[in-house]
């Protein structure tokens, strides 16, 4: 015979734990950044990444002078991935704020996790057989666009303090 009642209820505690944790209170748009604020946040954290990306192209070539010439090393190369990059951490965050009146604690770790994530398109190509001082520096650009992307949006979009 088997059991009455709610066969879910593992799954249920698990889910409202991870609610929990996460603090998703849902707050449904009334808790998110300014748009015009955004806007400028996004600009700002994409011009700042492409110039991180640029110096550290330039101190990649000048500390490992067998990296000139190197083809990721190309300004259209990285920039394209910058962009779209930014973009997408851009738009992830009034997302976040969506879901969260603390949203800046998620866009963090979601940060931590898209940026491991995306170290492994450079470990596959170091992989292949690419030089690896010139991969050690795309990683540096990984981080350097976390670093700037996090602080930037969440600082200069903060979340609205509306919904608490």
């Amino acid at each position: 015979m088997q059991p009455q009642g709610n066969t879910d209820l593992p799954s249920r505690e698990l889910f409202g734990t991870i609610r929990g944790w996460l603090a998703l209170d849902l707050p449904a748009g009334r808790a998110q950044p300014g748009a015009v604020r955004w806007v400028v946040a996004t600009i700002l954290a994409i011009g700042l990444s492409l110039a991180a990306c640029r110096l550290l192209v330039i101190a990649g070539v000048a500390l490992f002078p067998s990296t000139a010439g190197y083809g990721h090393f190309q300004f259209g190369d990285y920039a394209k991935l910058t962009i779209i990059g930014v973009l997408g951490a851009s738009i992830a965050w009034p997302v976040v704020t969506f879901l969260t009146t603390r949203g800046s604690r998620l866009y963090l770790w979601l940060a931590i996790a898209v940026t491991v994530v995306g170290l492994a398109p450079d470990v596959w190509i170091l992989h292949q057989g690419q030089p690896p001082a010139g991969v050690a520096v795309l990683v540096a650009m990984h981080f350097a666009l976390a670093v700037i992307t996090y602080p930037v949006l969440v600082f200069i979009a903060p979340q609205s303090r509306r919904a608490k």
